[in-house]
């Protein structure tokens, strides 16, 4: 199961090459697996062979998705396994976790109203008693189905030394208690535990979650010295502050003191602010106004910590965090291994029950046909399905060793070729010179210089009418420009369409995209001309359906400027940049998953610590039209206050506001006022808070982030350097973080193999 530990015994990485020609050279008693006669799912008999070929599919599939193989292997177990990790319960149980996790957008405090701005905001739409109740049940059953059916197929054994499962029922429990609270208290419960826990079952779904959280947890120590010189720094900065700007005699020489160094809680808060720039060059102005010489201070304060500690500590975070990834998807690479062995051995253990003499050679080898039989069943890609049977057919004497046999799941860490299907054959030689002329390299340069003189016309056109009026706009060159281009557009398809076929300009990923803008913009095209006929000179009619004539030509040009993106595969650093975005999004979604914790995590803490602190102005008026245009305030705000800059919407009222803050908390720019708000409508303790999500969010995670970019980009890049613009376009890339590590990933030996498999509890190897 992917909740168990990813190693178990002594393994080492760093064993020399030549240790394993020596277990190669050996007895073959270093290398085989005997199998007990009295086994209880390896005994040799021909009735027994259709489970050893379940347990061959199985261990494939544990194998390709990095999955432990220690589970049960009996046929109604293997069965259950698979139907455990069928798409269509997976998808399921997903689909529960994302549905629990949005419970709190509707949940009291709710989230459902136009605005989060306590001034204009409407009392929310509460749900009754039981609604959500009653949906979040049924979560935590499909959650108790899941553990129960998960600790059955690893067994006690196994069960006994996984901390995710044994929590995983502390986590059920503990919701349904909290749920039974509610109920009794008829959903007027304000506390809500459970909420703080629905994040649990999101990360115990993910191994690689798993890993990740593991990575971090290791890496705390380096990040925790690295924090402590920066507590250290800003320490002893605030010490030589609170000296140098102490209250002197002349008031007007008090204005540093009074705003930032008054206090040792304000004075540190003042420097950790600077640390993140985002009070710079506010908090040295009143003494540089005094003095040019004060700057030196906040000058070595801003440098020694924001440019050299803070880049230190990503430096180090990139470091330990890629040792430590490395080290976890070391472990991967042993469950694929190991699973391709347990495959080999159980699909042997076949081979003998087949053979009355029990040869040693078909201990050490298994059929060809019966491996076909295998990869049949697997559920796996097309492509690479067809790669390892390709493969096998080309076996003569219908015998596949051990080592043939691990080399064809190889295949698995291959790039996908994107062949593309030929062209069509014309017999007109009109058909044959056009289909020359626009199947070629150049036609695509003039494409993309058509894009950019389109939308120059657009910018063109924007920045004259800029300053016009709806009255004094003349639409009829914009809609003739618009018209010209999408023509052509329209005709480039077809002739790309007549030139490679359907199914070859469907084989381009641009060609797909730009396909459907184009259709897009034809149906706008005629949508316009059925509603306001065709253009003329002060073309301006009057509005007709759900759009105006000026809505519709800004969502026509709007099309083409996102059609312009057309290019990026067509420039080899762009298509490289964009690449690595899109694999970021697909592959390193473990990542995210982590921040959308911590981000559920601190927003339900937020909603119960400061839910209603900040009340609205007292006394205003709002135009009955909610424009929000005429409102009159009975107090004074100081300059650059929550109250002044307007921050009213960023607030812990609830849970979809918690997160907007969150946000901008950090990003760090004016994070002090949202601080400074609440320390002042609450207490100095809620600094707290808030200096812990920027050390979170900000110090750690997005250093996390920037190392994970770094080490996708690199990896990349590396890979590109011989490639043209046509190999990127035609390689399928699929960066895994397994990938990524490929090359630094050392192979377990043949001994540790046959160590953990040894160790398997259920499979019964002697």
């Amino acid at each position: 199961m992917e909740s168990e530990p990813l190693l178990t015994g002594s393994i080492n990485y760093g064993s020399h090459p030549d240790d394993n020609d020596h277990l190669e050279k050996g007895s073959p008693k270093t290398r085989r697996l005997s199998y007990s006669v009295a086994a209880e799912y390896c005994c040799v008999g021909g009735g027994d062979v259709d489970l050893y070929l379940q347990q061959a599919v199985v261990f494939i599939e544990d194998a390709i998705q990095y999955r432990s193989i220690n589970h049960r292997v009996d046929t109604n177990s293997l069965r259950l396994y698979r139907w455990y990790y069928s798409r269509l319960w997976q998808w399921g149980l997903g689909l529960t976790i994302a549905v629990v996790l949005m419970l709190a957008f509707i949940e009291r405090p709710s989230s459902f109203s136009y605005t989060s701005d306590p001034r204009f905001r409407p009392p929310p739409w509460e749900p009754p008693c039981g609604l959500t109740e009653g949906i979040e049940i049924v979560c935590l059953i499909i959650f108790a189905i899941d553990l129960t059916t998960k600790s059955y197929l690893i067994g006690w054994d196994e069960f006994r030394k996984c901390k995710w499962l044994i929590v995983y029922i502390l986590a059920v429990s503990a919701s349904v208690i909290d749920w039974t609270l509610t109920l009794s208290m008829y959903c007027d419960q304000n506390l809500r535990v459970r909420r703080l826990i629905r994040p649990f079952f999101l990360l115990q779904n993910s191994s690689l979650m798993k890993k990740t959280l593991k990575c971090i947890k290791r890496t705390l120590p380096e990040i925790a010295s690295v924090i402590l010189l920066l507590a250290l720094h800003l320490c002893l900065f605030t010490m030589i502050g609170m000296l140098l700007f102490a209250k002197g005699e002349n008031p007007k020489h008090n204005g540093e003191w009074e705003t930032y160094f008054r206090d040792l809680p304000t004075s540190l808060s003042s420097l950790l602010v600077l640390l993140t720039t985002a009070n710079n060059p506010d908090v040295m102005i009143p003494a540089y106004s005094l003095n040019r010489g004060y700057s030196i201070f906040f000058i070595l304060f801003s440098g020694f910590g924001t440019y050299f500690l803070m880049n230190l500590l990503t430096a180090i975070i990139y470091n330990q965090f890629r040792g430590y990834l490395l080290m976890s998807v070391q472990a991967s690479i042993l469950r694929r291994r190991l699973g391709v062995r347990a495959a080999f051995e159980v699909m042997s253990c076949q081979g003998r029950g087949q053979d009355a003499t029990h040869s040693e050679e078909h201990v050490e080898r298994v059929r060809v046909d019966a491996s076909l039989q295998v990869m049949a069943r697997v559920q796996m890609k097309s492509y690479y399905r067809q790669a390892i049977i390709k493969r096998l057919q080309q076996l003569s004497d219908g015998f596949i060793q051990w080592e043939a046999f691990r080399g064809l799941f190889d295949e698995l860490d291959k790039d996908r070729i994107k062949e593309h299907p030929p062209k069509p054959e014309y017999n007109s030689p009109l058909l044959q010179k056009l289909q020359l002329v626009f199947s070629h390299y150049y036609v695509m340069i003039v494409g993309n210089a058509v894009a950019l003189a389109n939308v120059m016309c657009i910018c063109t056109i924007l920045v004259l009418d800029s300053e016009k009026s709806m009255a004094e706009r003349d639409d009829y060159y914009m809609e003739v420009i618009n018209c010209f281009f999408i023509l052509y557009y329209l005709m480039e398809m077809s002739l790309k369409i007549l030139a490679f076929g359907w199914r070859g300009y469907l084989s381009y990923r641009n060609n797909i995209f730009d396909g459907l803008l184009t259709f897009c913009l034809l149906v706008l095209q005629i949508t316009i001309f059925a509603t306001y006929r065709l253009p003329f000179p002060k073309w301006n009619p009057a509005s007709r359906g759900l759009m105006s004539l000026w809505e519709m030509v800004r969502l026509v040009n709007m099309l083409i400027v996102v059609r312009f993106l057309r290019i990026i595969p067509d420039i080899k650093l762009m298509a490289l940049v964009a690449s690595t975005l899109v694999d970021l999004v697909k592959n390193l979604r473990a990542f995210a998953g982590i921040l959308v914790v911590v981000f559920y995590v601190f927003a339900v803490l937020g909603i119960w610590l400061f839910q209603g602190a900040i009340t609205a102005p007292g006394k205003m008026s709002v135009m009955s039209n909610s424009s929000m245009e005429n409102i009159t305030i009975n107090f004074t705000m100081e300059c650059g206050s929550y109250e002044q800059l307007g921050y009213w919407p960023n607030n812990f009222d609830d849970f979809a506001s918690s997160l907007v803050l969150l946000y901008n908390i950090m990003v760090v720019n004016n994070w002090q006022v949202f601080m400074d708000a609440y320390t002042r409508y609450t207490t100095e303790w809620s600094k707290v808070y808030f200096v812990s999500w920027w050390l979170t969010s900000s110090v750690m995670w997005v250093n996390l982030f920037v190392a994970l970019i770094l080490e996708n980009f690199i990896y990349k890049w590396d890979r590109s350097v011989t490639c043209s613009v046509a190999d990127v376009e035609r390689t399928g890339y699929e960066t895994t973080v397994q990938l990524m590590f490929r090359e630094q990933i050392q192979e377990p030996t043949e001994e540790e193999l046959v160590t953990q498999l040894h160790q398997h509890p259920h499979l019964h190897l002697s």
